[in-house]
């Protein structure tokens, strides 16, 4: 993966504008969570293969961290605290967020195709 550059990324969000698209969006504080802090709670979300439509798409940061953000026709689907994103098989955009220590704690990704029940995005980045 790579450092995001505001540009290309938005570039390749437009890409995805009024298609048919999967989502797969997960974040997390992961179990380590509480192995650090007997107090915390640990915390997640995680959906993928949802079928979507977005009219509009924007990412932005302040250099460190960003936020993604597509327009449904009665919402919005957004991810925030991103940092890093590749092209996967070529057409499948994946954006993700790291802690200091590289533990995933957000992962968006966008492909035209269903994608695979192999692997989750958290896989794939680990792989990366």
């Amino acid at each position: 993966m790579e450092p995001i550059e505001i540009e290309k990324v938005q570039q390749l969000l437009q890409g995805y504008c009024n298609k048919d698209v999967y989502i797969h969006l997960e974040t997390t504080n992961g179990a380590y969570a509480s192995h650090f802090d007997d107090k915390a709670y640990n915390v997640g979300a995680y959906i993928r293969n949802a079928k979507v439509k977005f009219s509009q798409a924007k990412i932005i940061g302040d250099g460190k961290t960003y936020r993604a953000g597509l327009k449904l026709e009665l919402g919005w689907i957004y991810a925030e605290g991103l940092t890093e994103w590749t092209l996967h098989n070529g057409s499948q955009l994946l954006l993700a967020g790291h802690d200091r220590e590289g533990r995933l704690m957000v992962a968006l990704h966008i492909s035209e195709t269903p994608l695979g029940h192999e692997y989750a995005a958290s896989d794939s980045v680990a792989a990366e």
